[in-house]
């Protein structure tokens, strides 16, 4: 049985993100080297931002890395809300220009209608995923699995890549990663900054319950190793 998550602190936001881009471009690279490519899967938002811009100027095989999302608003890809927007601007940058991006949203009109199509386009990126990095809100939520919200043990329970869910509580239709499709990686890094974000994860370390704490299904299972990352 795998033990518990490995909780890390740094002093500031610098030394987080210059440290974990050193341990995903390590692992990314070990990949390459052992299997002839890798994977990596990124949260949105802007707390990675830092993180992507460090990690794009590792010098690594970045033409046999293939890069997904976890989350994704379905909105236009130009939009200011748009997860892939971000990852072009901030990661797929200088040395990681080269990577392959697999981005979620595609031509349909709903996330609904497009869940299937997005399953197909994810399907030639290699599995199990190398590295996972995800955020954490402070409701509880990862990915888009939000509290309570009426599609949320669709995405957690479902055996599909992914699933369409509409939150009750933020904006936008998005599409997911499923929990069997994050799980099914060789390692998760939970990257959080701030002192609230620090309560939350404290809180859902007490808790047993994911509905109303949707992280829960990353912290508590024993399959996938996870890595806390935090800084004030």
């Amino acid at each position: 049985m795998l033990k518990e998550a490995v909780f890390k602190s740094f002093d500031n936001t610098d030394s987080l993100e210059t440290q974990l881009a050193d341990r995903i471009a390590r692992q990314l690279q070990d990949a390459v080297d052992a299997r002839g490519k890798a994977s990596l899967v990124v949260s949105g938002g802007s707390t990675p931002l830092k993180l992507f811009k460090a990690l794009s100027l590792k010098a690594i095989d970045w033409n046999e890395v293939f890069v997904t999302l976890a989350d994704e608003r379905w909105v236009d890809n130009e939009h200011k809300d748009s997860n892939e927007r971000l990852v072009r601007e901030n990661l797929l940058q200088n040395r990681a220009a080269s990577a392959k991006f697999r981005g979620l949203k595609n031509m349909f009109a709903s996330a609904e209608e497009g869940a299937a199509m997005t399953s197909e386009h994810l399907a030639n990126v290699p599995r199990p995923f190398d590295v996972v990095v995800l955020g954490m809100g402070n409701d509880g939520h990862t990915c888009s699995w939000f509290p309570c919200s009426e599609d949320l043990m669709r995405a957690l329970d479902s055996d599909a890549m992914c699933e369409a869910v509409i939150p009750a509580t933020a904006p936008h239709e998005r599409i997911t990663l499923t929990k069997k499709a994050i799980l099914n990686s060789r390692q998760i890094y939970l990257h959080l900054v701030g002192e609230q974000k620090l309560s939350v994860y404290r809180q859902a370390l007490e808790s047993d319950d994911i509905k109303a704490m949707p992280i829960r299904v990353v912290l508590g299972q024993h399959k996938t190793p996870v890595d806390v990352y935090w800084s004030a």
